[in-house]
């Protein structure tokens, strides 16, 4: 579907000026397209994912993995839509808190939020599409 403006109001609530690559813990949500209940349903009150909802747990779990940086707390996968809170980090915490000692050859290119977050939905979106399950 091609971008129209007069059906595509999509507005950033994101601050303007603000650096988003900078140390600090972010609250995130990422809805799925159309507000589709992809990641699996309520049953009895509690949430029961799908191999889809499998899949980004996986994967929210691997970033910290696979950035120095990053630091995961709380997340929540519901039918439609996942919150998350994520932690970017300085160098010096991340020895802290990763690796419990100085490493001085330890060296960091910072990642920003919309980065972290386009490979994240970047690669669930790609492995939802090789499942072979129907959404």
């Amino acid at each position: 579907m091609k971008y129209n403006p007069d059906k595509h109001h999509r507005r950033s609530i994101r601050l303007r000026g603000f650096d988003y690559s900078q140390p600090g813990w972010y609250f995130v949500t990422l809805l799925c397209p159309n507000r589709e209940c992809v990641f699996g349903e309520i049953k009895d009150g509690e949430m029961q994912k799908n191999i889809f909802g499998e899949i980004v747990k996986k994967e929210w779990l691997n970033t910290e993995a696979l950035r120095e940086n990053v630091l995961l707390d709380e997340y929540v996968i519901m039918p439609n839509h996942f919150h998350g809170i994520l932690g970017i980090t300085s160098q010096d915490e991340v020895k802290m808190v990763k690796h419990g000692s100085i490493n001085p050859e330890f060296k960091l290119k910072p990642n920003s939020l919309g980065s972290i977050l386009g490979q994240f939905k970047s690669v669930v979106t790609k492995q939802i599409n090789r499942s072979g399950q129907p959404n």
